[in-house]
Parts: structure tokens; C-alpha cells; sequence
């Protein structure tokens, strides 16, 4: 038992120094291959090239040389041997320099695929090891065209088919619109033909067939109109005490007052460009926004009621010393659409009708007293200028319930006192501001009619850019609201000279703005200022103040 224990224990012992020389001799082996590296001449080369296509486009050669490559056919194989007799114990290695990152592992495979390589230069690396040798680094250079559509040429040539692309389209565009215009002159003008010889032929059957007075009698009446118009307000005024006249022993004296009173509302009126419908008995009836289309006609139309109010207190407070209280009064006030008739006969007299009417009348004869009523309608365009209070819903047919306010003063920041029943100068120009929307709308048009068209410069697109950059300087300098409103009331009339003549502009500009500013609100004092800063723009300038500066630049 115990020999064979002997046994065994050395049996391992052998065992294990057997396993060691051999590791020993291996190391060696490997030591004496890398030592044989750089002196070898056991060489590696490629074979063939082939492409995507199956082609051989590089074949036998084991020197440094190009193949090219399109880009058409970008996979590619590489095929590589060794001068060795017997590859089957030979590994190799590659790498492509401009691709690859890192050599391929030892493998037995003799071929490389690349798949879509890009275009560019490139660089194939490749050894081979066997048991006993590494083989020199062979390097075969590849390039892969550049495709025409990436070229500089392509890509002028891409632009160039663009532009032109570009020409062609705005060229049929202009021709499309040129012909198309073209057939519309010519349409109107046969349909003008057609009109004027159908009104001649219609008027010499009028002079023939009827008396001269009548003729003129039925001619003034193809003048009459009936349009539509989208924001219109109307008033109706509501006068208390119209019934007791004849019950009062001064009656003549109070229909002379409410005569007199019926002619002071007729010049408030006025004052605020609103127009005057009618009076029926103790109803006054005017509406604003007609027959000139206007953005500011609710809030005039809301001054025109102040000043009714006003009025009336004083004639109130006449009677009130006599101890006779007869007058009061009830406004309604509403804004919304309506369809006007107006007849231009010796006197210009306007009907109007419809819902906005309707309801006009309705929030009068459900309103209180001595207040200026009104509803919803009004009130959103009103209430960044007046203090509105809600009053309470009222039924219209097909309306439904709508809300009715009363205006209780101006608000405080624009009113001159702490009851509000007065404006401030902040008011007149925010007002201003917004009546200065129509004034442009309404000059612009003027000089898009009326200007001669063999103005390049002094057009229409040059008073906009004067506009637009007076108002960028005036910001920028800091100026008022009420100095940027005059700023840019002159930048808009300091080329209207023009519409009549080439000389003298400047002063017939101030003429023009002479005529038309006080139909749109512009206090003389406002005026004057305006023409100073339309006169400096005269060359050469000659400012006085920062304003004309501004206008000047």
C-alpha cells in the first residue's frame, strides 16, 4: 500500500515538471517568430480585386499601386495570398486605413468585403502569420470616385436649373397675370360701352317721352342708394315732458325752448361728426360712423350724449329757479350693422333700418333717466375711455337676453377731475390716435387715386416709410404719445403737395392739411404744428425743434 502511494505522488510530480518544459518551449517558439518579423521573407500580396458587378478591376500584382474604384460599384472584395505553397495553417490580417479603426482579428480567410464605402482615399493593409513567421505589412491603395452629383460642377449646375426653374415660373406668372388682366380691361371696357349706350338710349327715351322737370325729377333719383355699413351707432334721445307742454301756462315758451334745444343737440352733433337722422315729437334720433365709415364713432357718439346731458341740465337748472321742473331725458345708445338710404337731393337726408335700430330703441325705453344707457355691444368698444356700470339684461326677439350699462363718468386717468364728467388731454389723444387710423386710411387711398404715376420716389411707398420710421425715432427719442401723433399726422401729409403740384409742395401739402384735419379732430394749435414740421422738410432743412429734427432724419 504504501509503494503504490509512493508511486502515484511521483507520477504527479513528473507530470507537472513535463507540463512546464513544454510551456517553456512554446514561449521560445513564439519568441523566435516575433524575433523573425522584420527579417522575413515570407511575403503577403493582393491577388484580385473585384467590385459590385463581379468584375476583376485589379489582378495579380505584389506592388504598392492605385486601383480606382466608381462609385457606382462601391463593394468591394479583396483577394490576397501568400508565396507560401500551403496556406492551410497561414492566418491573416487587414485593415482599411481611412475606415477601419482597429486590425481585423487572425483568421483563415483570405478575402475582405467592404460594403458601400464611401467615396474618398483609402489605404488596404494586410499580414499573414503562419507557425513559425509574420509576414511584412503589404498596403494597396484604393480610390473611390467622387459621384458627378457631388461635384462643384453638379452643384453649380443644380443652382443654375434652379434659378432658371425660378425665372421660368415668375415669367409665366407675370405673363399668366398680364393676360388675365388684360381680358378683364377688355371686359370692362365692353361692359362700360354697354352701360353708357344703354343710358343714353334710356335717357333719350326719358326726354322724349317726358316733361323736362320730370326727366331731372327721375334722373336725381337714380342717385339714391341703399348700402350696407358694418359698425354704426346709434343714439336715441328721449326728451321727458314733451306731453305736459300743453298743460303749462308758458307753453309757446317751452316749444321754443325745446325747438331751440332740438337745434343746440343739432350743433353737438355736428361737433363730433355724427350725422342727424330725424326728429319725431320729443325723440331725437342720430347716428355715428354714417355716411363716412369710421373706427371712433361709439366714443364720439358717447361725447355727443355728455353734452346732451349737459345742456339739458342747464335748461333744467332755468326752470328750477322758477320753480317749473318740466325737462328730462333718456339716452339709449347701441352699435352694430345697418342698412342706410341716403338721397342726394338739395338736402342730403339719410333713412336707416334694421336690428341695430331696433335695439337702439329698445335699450332707450328700458334705460333710467338722466343717464347715458347702453349695450354690450357698445360697451366693448367703449370701456378703456368710460366708467361703465351693469344695469341689468333685457329680452330682444331672436336676440335673446343681451346686457345693458350706464356710463357713470370718464375714467380717471383721463379726465381732468375727480367726478369724471370731464376729459383730459390724455383722452383727446388716445382719441386722436384712433381717428388718425381713418385719417391714414383715408390719405393713402387719396394717394394711390391720385398721385401721378411718374412718381419714383415722392410715391406712396415713400410716405409709408416715412411714417414707419418717424415713428421708430420719435419711440427711440421719447417723445409723448400726443408729440408722436402730430409726428406722424406730418409724416402723412408732408408729400400730399404732390397731388397737385411738382413746385411748392411743401406749402400746398400745408394747404391740404389745413382743409381736411379739422374734419377729423385736429385743433388749430395742432394743426400749426403740423405745417412748421412739413415746412422744415423743406430743402434745405432748417429745423427748429426736436420734432422737425425727427421728421428731417
Amino acid at each position: 500500500m504504501l509503494n503504490y502511494s509512493f508511486l502515484k505522488n511521483l507520477i504527479i510530480i513528473l507530470f507537472f515538471v513535463f507540463s512546464s518544459n513544454i510551456k517553456s518551449n512554446t514561449r521560445n517558439i513564439d519568441s523566435d517568430t516575433d524575433s523573425s518579423f522584420n527579417n522575413s521573407n515570407f511575403n503577403i500580396f493582393v491577388e484580385t480585386i473585384v467590385d459590385s458587378k463581379d468584375s476583376i478591376i485589379y489582378k495579380n500584382s505584389n506592388k504598392d499601386t492605385i486601383c480606382h474604384v466608381n462609385f457606382k460599384n462601391n463593394t468591394i472584395i479583396f483577394h490576397y495570398e501568400t508565396e507560401a505553397n500551403d496556406n492551410s495553417n497561414v492566418l491573416f490580417q487587414n485593415k482599411l486605413m481611412g475606415y477601419d479603426n482597429k486590425w481585423s482579428n487572425w483568421e483563415k480567410l483570405n478575402y475582405k468585403i467592404y460594403h458601400n464605402l464611401p467615396n474618398g482615399n483609402y489605404s488596404f493593409q494586410i499580414r499573414a502569420k503562419n507557425k513559425k513567421k509574420i509576414s511584412q505589412t503589404t498596403k494597396f491603395n484604393i480610390i473611390v470616385q467622387t459621384p458627378f452629383y457631388y461635384t462643384k460642377t453638379a452643384l453649380f449646375l443644380f443652382l443654375f436649373f434652379i434659378l432658371l426653374l425660378i425665372i421660368v415660373i415668375i415669367k409665366w406668372k407675370d405673363y399668366s397675370f398680364a393676360k388675365e388682366k388684360s381680358l378683364l380691361i377688355k371686359e370692362i371696357e365692353d361692359n362700360t360701352k354697354e352701360l353708357v349706350a344703354q343710358k343714353e338710349k334710356y335717357e333719350d327715351l326719358i326726354s322724349k317721352e317726358l316733361s323736362k322737370e320730370d326727366a331731372l325729377k327721375l334722373k336725381a333719383s337714380f342717385k339714391e342708394r341703399s348700402k350696407r355699413y358694418n359698425m354704426v351707432t346709434i343714439l336715441f334721445a328721449n326728451i321727458t315732458g314733451f306731453n305736459k307742454l300743453a298743460e303749462q301756462r308758458n307753453s309757446n315758451a317751452l316749444i321754443d325752448d325745446l325747438d331751440k334745444l332740438y337745434i343746440q343737440f343739432d350743433k353737438i352733433v355736428k361737433k363730433y361728426n355724427v350725422e342727424k337722422i330725424k326728429t319725431a315729437g320729443d325723440t331725437y334720433l342720430c347716428a355715428g360712423g354714417i355716411p363716412e365709415k369710421n373706427k371712433t364713432n361709439p366714443i364720439e357718439v358717447i361725447l355727443a350724449a355728455f353734452e346732451m346731458q349737459e345742456y339739458i341740465n342747464q335748461i333744467k337748472n332755468k326752470y328750477a329757479e322758477k320753480n317749473e321742473t318740466i325737462w328730462d331725458i333718456k339716452i339709449g345708445v347701441h352699435t352694430g350693422p345697418v342698412f342706410a338710404e341716403i338721397k342726394q337731393n338739395k338736402k342730403r337726408t339719410i333713412d336707416i333700418w334694421g336690428d341695430t335700430v331696433t335695439i337702439a330703441s329698445r335699450i332707450n325705453s328700458s334705460g333710467e333717466f338722466n343717464k347715458i344707457n347702453i349695450s354690450a355691444n357698445t360697451y366693448e368698444l367703449i370701456k378703456d375711455y368710460f366708467i361703465c356700470k351693469y344695469f341689468g339684461k333685457m329680452p330682444i326677439k331672436y336676440e335673446g337676453d343681451i346686457d345693458m350699462f350706464y356710463i357713470d363718468g370718464f375714467r380717471p386717468q383721463l379726465s381732468v377731475d375727480k367726478k369724471s364728467l370731464n376729459p383730459n388731454d390724455e383722452f383727446y389723444t388716445k382719441l386722436g390716435l384712433l381717428r388718425y387710423d381713418d385719417l391714414e386710411n383715408y390719405m393713402l387711398n387719396k394717394f394711390e387715386d391720385e398721385l401721378p404715376k411718374d412718381l419714383y420716389y415722392h410715391n406712396l411707398k415713400h410716405t409709408i416709410d416715412v411714417i414707419v420710421q418717424v415713428e421708430l425715432i420719435g419711440n427711440k427719442e421719447g417723445v409723448s404719445e400726443k408729440e408722436l401723433l402730430l409726428l406722424k399726422t406730418a409724416a402723412l401729409f408732408h408729400d400730399s403737395g404732390f397731388l397737385k403740384s411738382y413746385t411748392d409742395h411743401e406749402l400746398i401739402g400745408i394747404q391740404i392739411a389745413n382743409e381736411i384735419l379739422p374734419r377729423f379732430g385736429y385743433s388749430q394749435d395742432q394743426i400749426k404744428i403740423i405745417g412748421d414740421m412739413i415746412f422744415a422738410t423743406r430743402i434745405p432743412p432748417k429745423p427748429k425743434n426736436k420734432l422737425e429734427k425727427i421728421i428731417c432724419d
